[in-house]
């Protein structure tokens, strides 16, 4: 045998003994996969003929399946017949047949919440603080806000009867014919202060790429000096239509985001396909902690090719792609198939789900274990930690009378009374409480419980229960209940040391009274902080310049540091 038979020889051995392996490793994934199965199927019908009572079959193969899912990752997840209609109103169209409300429940009765401009409850002159009694006859005590939401809701063009009870005043019937309700995915666009465009994206579902465009060719008719895009509290959608507006925005065949998983087949790269819209007018993008995925491709896309400046906090660090899989019966599932890479490569996400803690908790990416990246003109970016801004605005806190005013919805109220004595205010714009307005809010909140623990009081009363354990009470309570009465007193005052922010949201929920979502973003206009900056940011020329060349002179990208929380935003996304 020559040496180059012994060679072709060895080969094929070694060839065939790789297919036998190969095969032999499928062949007992298989076997584990239909074992499980059985398992999975015996327990469920051996349950199903003999526990002592009976159970709901379904709800039990949900909660079995929710929980294998639940090791994964937030974003995997098991959607049942039942759920499709609602899958479908929250991730891919916000189309439904309704009367243009939302709703919430307190106190065992249902209230509006929002009536929405231009719809059927609008125009009937429904409002927000109106009871709703009844519908169709039907009484709603002891319905919660869901069930209610369905009564609702119908097929366009189908009547629907309410009893409605405003205040004191007898309740009154409204007869309403529903049509097709369709929640915007841009809630806002126009002019603010400096001639810039502002456009408020809130989600990325179908047709979000049509709506930016719509409104950017609107607010380029009157010749701004830039573009602030808010993705503030915006947590994402479709993929695809972040690619699109990002392309409003730069040149055509450029890379926008590519996603990489286990299966090549499903690996893809995004690029523009088109001339930009706008690839010239100073751009801004803001955004928070609850900007995640499509908004942080978007956010994250521009600041790599540097075409925007990013303001406002660091963004919540979703890099994962998810894409829907049919099963039978009219269900389906949604898998995380890859993580995504904007153009510098980095990806964004920033809670590690395959090394989970022994307890099951999440760990975010350790700082050791973040990667140096470039932006187009060469600053530094970092993955693992969603996006970081460029010009950080801090995010402050509302006090804790103003959250409880909130909370216990004497704000809500006090809006709904002012409308009803008001027949029309100015501007949401311009308009303004006066002192006389404020004074007369302090006077309703007279003899109304308010009553809140500030972070010095809890820290007071940790204090003394520390000290009663150390047998130390007795010692220091002069001292403690000295202390705590300089508190109480100090919270006599908040009203007035907190008047601003107070009157911010007043001024909000009353504007919106009478000008809707629109008047609500107008009213909070001139308390925006990080809007005020994207404003002075486009204005100041040199800047904004030597941000988005990274020539040292502004140092506004450092390595970040992770405090993110183990949580979901409040909107999931699917983005394939």
């Amino acid at each position: 045998m020559t040496v180059k038979n012994i060679y072709r020889k060895a080969g094929i051995t070694a060839v065939a003994a790789l297919l036998a392996s190969t095969l032999w490793g499928f062949s007992d994934d298989l076997f584990q996969i239909s074992k499980n199965l059985d398992v999975f199927a015996s327990v469920y019908k051996e349950v199903n003929l003999n526990y002592v009572d009976d159970i709901n079959s379904a709800k039990m193969v949900k909660t079995g399946v929710d929980a294998m899912l639940n090791g994964l990752d937030p974003y995997t997840e098991f959607v049942p017949e039942s759920e499709i209609e609602d899958y479908k109103l929250h991730y891919v169209s916000t189309q439904y047949g309704g009367i243009g409300t939302s709703i919430f429940s307190r106190n065992g009765k249902v209230y509006v919440s929002e009536a929405f401009e231009g719809f059927p409850a609008q125009k009937a002159d429904i409002r927000a603080g109106d009871q709703i009694v009844k519908i169709n006859e039907i009484e709603l005590t002891s319905r919660n806000s869901d069930q209610v939401s369905l009564l609702l809701k119908g097929s366009k063009g189908a009547g629907v009867k309410l009893l409605v009870k405003r205040g004191d005043a007898p309740a009154f019937e409204k007869s309403l014919i529903r049509e097709e309700i369709k929640q915007p995915n841009v809630s806002y666009y126009g002019m603010v202060d400096g001639n810039m465009g502002y456009i408020k994206l809130d989600k990325f579902l179908e047709n979000s790429a049509d709506e930016v465009t719509t409104a950017l060719v609107n607010i380029k008719k009157n010749n701004p000096n830039g573009i602030i895009l808010d993705l503030r509290s915006n947590g994402g959608g479709i993929l695809q239509e972040a690619v699109k507006i990002v392309n409003l925005f730069v040149q055509r065949d450029v890379e926008v985001v590519s996603q990489k998983g286990k299966i090549k087949e499903k690996n893809f790269t995004y690029r523009t396909v088109t001339a930009p819209l706008e690839g010239n007018l100073p751009l801004v993008v803001l955004v928070n902690g609850r900007s995640a995925s499509a908004s942080e491709i978007v956010a994250g896309a521009l600041q790599d090719l540097d075409r925007a400046v990013i303001i406002g906090q660091r963004s919540y660090g979703k890099g994962l792609v998810q894409q829907t899989f049919s099963l039978p019966y009219s269900s389906l599932v949604k898998i995380t198939i890859a993580k995504y890479f904007i153009p510098s490569g980095r990806c964004v996400q920033a809670l590690d789900y395959a090394h989970r803690k022994d307890d099951g908790s999440v760990v975010k990416m350790a700082d050791s274990s973040l990667h140096e990246f470039k932006t187009r003109a060469g600053r530094s970016v970092y993955d693992g930690s969603g996006v970081y801004p460029d010009l950080m605005v801090k995010q402050e806190r509302f006090a804790d009378i103003t959250q409880t005013l909130v909370s216990k919805y004497y704000m809500f109220d006090y809006a709904n009374l002012y409308r009803n004595s008001h027949p029309k205010i100015n501007p949401a714009k311009t308009f303004t409480l006066t002192d006389v307005d404020y004074a007369d809010f302090v006077k309703y909140l007279s003899g109304k419980n308010y009553s809140y623990s500030t972070a010095s009081e809890k820290m007071l009363t940790a204090l003394k229960t520390e000290a009663a354990k150390d047998k130390q009470f007795a010692e220091l309570q002069p001292e403690l209940e000295a202390l705590k009465n300089k508190l109480a007193s100090t919270k006599k005052n908040d009203l007035q040391a907190h008047k601003t922010e107070i009157k911010q949201i007043l001024e909000n929920e009353i504007s919106s009274r009478y000008y809707f979502e629109k008047g609500r973003y107008e009213a909070n206009f001139k308390y925006d902080k990080e809007l005020a900056k994207a404003v002075t940011v486009l204005q100041d020329k040199p800047q904004l310049a030597s941000i988005l060349k990274g020539d040292g002179t502004y140092k506004v990208i450092g390595k970040p540091q992770l405090t993110l929380a183990a949580s979901k935003p409040e909107v999931d996304t699917d983005d394939n």
